[in-house]
């Protein structure tokens, strides 16, 4: 029952965690659009290929946090202890991602400042 407790915060964590690395990332890439109002009407997944295309993210990190996104929006449709484990597995690299990815977003806010 407890670890049922810290499998559900730590997906929870995960989901939260990946809406705000969303929202960084858009406000990140209008440094490179004209218009940030482009931006603005981006679903995720365009955030995430724009962020590839301006070197924000490797194409290989860009297909990972394309399966982040999609495992995140099956956590919101599937509450089944399997699809609980299964996001657990993916937590150690994204871990890694992030921390990639908010030092990729660093030297966009120095760049822009």
């Amino acid at each position: 029952m407890l670890f049922d407790l810290y499998r559900n915060a730590a997906i929870k964590s995960f989901e939260l965690s990946l809406e705000t690395a969303g929202k960084l990332l858009r406000k990140a890439l209008k440094a490179f659009e004209a218009s940030p109002r482009t931006v603005d009407a981006w679903v995720f997944n365009d955030v995430l290929r724009h962020a590839g295309k301006h070197g924000v993210m490797t194409s290989d990190e860009v297909e990972r946090w394309l399966a982040y996104r999609a495992n995140r929006n099956s956590t919101a449709h599937d509450y089944g202890a399997g699809f609980a484990n299964d996001t657990l597995q993916l937590l150690p690299a994204y871990l890694h991602d992030v921390r990639n990815l908010a030092l990729a977003l660093q030297k966009v806010f120095d760049a822009s400042a």
